[in-house]
């Protein structure tokens, strides 16, 4: 069943509100974190000792570092998407799902937060990260956050806006999953 009423204004403000949100929560612990000279490999400061702390890393790739180097791919993808969700949402008119609307509106956060990072815009070159590139503008994600069990599992450093698109992901899933996918959600008001 169609529903051809335009989506609520509510609803673009819940999503602008969520996306911006947790964009900026990622640009702002980002340059919190990058703006101190430590917190490189071998000075991390642990929130929690030897499981949680912050350590600055860089990546050029994707999840995981996959892809390393191609920077100007995984931006292109970012901005297909960033115009993608919207369209979806407002007008082909998804966004009357809650649900989904928040979903997406996390997912935007995480994409505006690393797209930011990956058309070099924090301004950081290479210096204090890789010497063989000295003066050389950096085009990759800030990542922070260091979760390991042991020095045998560490988890790869992610930030805030990897979290968001993890979760993000996560919740679209769990919701693919539910045998009444999006009608209990449908914007029933205005």
């Amino acid at each position: 069943m169609s529903d051809d009423r335009p989506v609520a204004k509510s609803r673009i403000l819940l999503f602008v509100g969520i996306s911006m949100a947790g964009c900026l929560a990622d640009l702002i612990s980002k340059h919190l974190v990058f703006r101190h000279l430590e917190l490189y490999h071998g000075s991390e400061w642990w929130l929690w000792a030897q499981h949680i702390g912050i350590q600055k890393s860089l990546n050029e790739g994707a999840l995981f570092g996959m892809g390393e180097g191609h920077a100007w791919i995984f931006a292109l993808f970012s901005i297909v998407a960033a115009t993608a969700i919207p369209i979806w949402l407002f007008v082909f008119q998804a966004g009357h799902d809650r649900w989904l609307t928040i979903t997406l509106g996390l997912v935007m956060g995480g994409i505006l937060g690393n797209l930011y990072d990956r058309m070099g815009l924090p301004g950081l070159q290479w210096d204090q990260f890789r010497q063989d590139r000295a003066g050389e503008t950096v085009y990759a994600v800030r990542d922070w956050i260091l979760v390991q069990w042991d020095d045998r599992w560490v988890w790869p450093n992610f930030n805030i806006a990897d979290a968001m698109l993890v979760g993000g992901a996560g919740l679209l899933m769990l919701q693919s999953l539910s045998p009444e996918s999006s009608p209990h959600n449908a914007d029933n008001s205005k």
